[in-house]
């Protein structure tokens, strides 16, 4: 009879540890929802535009503007009145998880009648295929990594919502893409509609993903075909034997650059973990844990505080980060195993009391040590992104 009691006390005791746990679990999610909320909030009171959907590139506002992201041959907007493409498409990926995640209608009403309504500013139908421009006027250039994104933002939001305007706008998006390839370098999608001149890992390694999606949309088995192309593709010629990694580009003339950005990898641990999550073959998962503990290894540096030692992602593109911990979620969504994703959460909360600024306002440093004059409309979409994709974690 003592044996039973004593068995039933630890039963309790567990019972009631367990439900401590899923409350504070619980009381962590409403947190990380509460930052990208908040933060969400700020974007629209510091970077709009009038009363327009638009919102400002850089807040304060930089008035001699130099995007170095369009890249040498691309044109640039002789008046910086809006954001371009890039970083105001990092609301609609930011929104767009808010609203999968918490089912809300004021962000599905934000997302339909701001985030999107804004979008189609740069909806170019003035050359075929139709796509998007990089800015407002329709004489902007072109890019197929741009419209990549935003492809897979909406069969992101096909499969959330199931609206098929979604996903009769994301196979639009798709012939675009698409138009982009060639057999020159064996393969692969230029990244530059006017100038193509190389191949990159960041019009590859989605457009991967976005093909992946939308096989899961639509069972089409040439999207998987495409997707699985693609993959192979990226693997064969830009990856780096020694580490796993990925370079940026390739040129038509076979000059590889070298530079590895996280988002790179970020992609290719996504597309890997869909591939077998698709076809089951288990050298897709062996690829995504390579390239995810490489990834790990190289973008995250040791950090010691008065009361936590963990790794600290390197002082980098912000966005770059929100990418790779996409590749991390669906990875761990296979194994798991959220040891990254909780080294992503002590990170994201070491930002939030020493990266903001008085205005709430994201550095690029989440350790608070440098700290950016102007800060850039796309970082704070991509920490709206992340303290979302985490609060979903964390009711998983």
């Amino acid at each position: 009879m003592k044996k039973f009691y004593s068995l039933l006390a630890v039963i309790s005791i567990l019972i009631l540890f367990q439900s401590c746990e899923n409350r504070n679990q619980n009381k962590l999610k409403k947190s990380y929802f509460a930052k990208a909320d908040t933060t969400l909030s700020i974007i629209y009171n510091f970077y709009g535009v009038n009363s327009s959907p638009l919102l400002k590139e850089t807040y304060p506002v930089d008035s001699d503007l130099n995007v170095t992201y369009l890249g040498s041959a691309a044109s640039q907007a002789s008046e910086n009145r809006c954001a371009y493409l890039w970083p105001y498409s990092g609301l609609f990926s930011a929104v767009n998880v808010l609203q999968e995640t918490t089912k809300k209608g004021k962000y599905k009403s934000l997302l339909t009648d701001t985030v999107l309504v804004g979008l189609e500013e740069y909806y170019d139908d003035t050359r075929l295929p139709f796509g998007y421009a990089s800015y407002i006027d329709s004489i902007s250039d072109r890019f197929y990594d741009d419209n990549i994104w935003l492809g897979i933002d909406f069969t992101d939001a096909y499969l959330s919502q199931g609206n098929p305007l979604y996903l009769q706008k994301a196979e639009l998006l798709w012939n675009f893409v698409w138009s982009g390839y060639d057999t020159k370098l064996g393969g692969g999608i230029y990244w530059h509609e006017q100038g193509k001149n190389g191949k990159n890992t960041c019009s590859n390694a989605p457009a991967a993903v976005f093909a992946l999606k939308l096989y899961l949309s639509t069972k089409k088995d040439s999207y998987l075909q495409l997707g699985t192309q693609l993959y192979q593709w990226t693997q064969q010629t830009l990856q780096d034997p020694s580490d796993k990694l990925y370079f940026d580009n390739k040129n038509l003339d076979g000059k590889v650059d070298t530079t590895k950005y996280s988002y790179n990898s970020g992609q290719m641990i996504q597309a890997a973990s869909l591939l077998y999550k698709i076809t089951k073959e288990e050298k897709y998962l062996l690829q995504a844990k390579e390239v995810a503990e490489s990834s790990f290894l190289y973008f995250f540096d040791p950090f010691i505080t008065e009361i936590d030692d963990f790794m600290m992602v390197k002082n980098n593109n912000v966005w770059f980060t929100a990418v790779l911990l996409r590749g991390f979620l669906e990875l761990y969504s296979i194994t798991q195993d959220d040891g990254y994703i909780i080294h992503f959460e002590k990170g994201l909360d070491y930002a939030w009391d020493h990266a903001r600024d008085s205005d709430g306002l994201f550095s690029t440093d989440w350790s608070g040590k440098e700290k950016n004059v102007k800060k850039w409309l796309l970082t704070q979409a991509a920490m709206v992104e992340m303290y979302a994709r985490i609060a979903n974690f964390l009711k998983q």
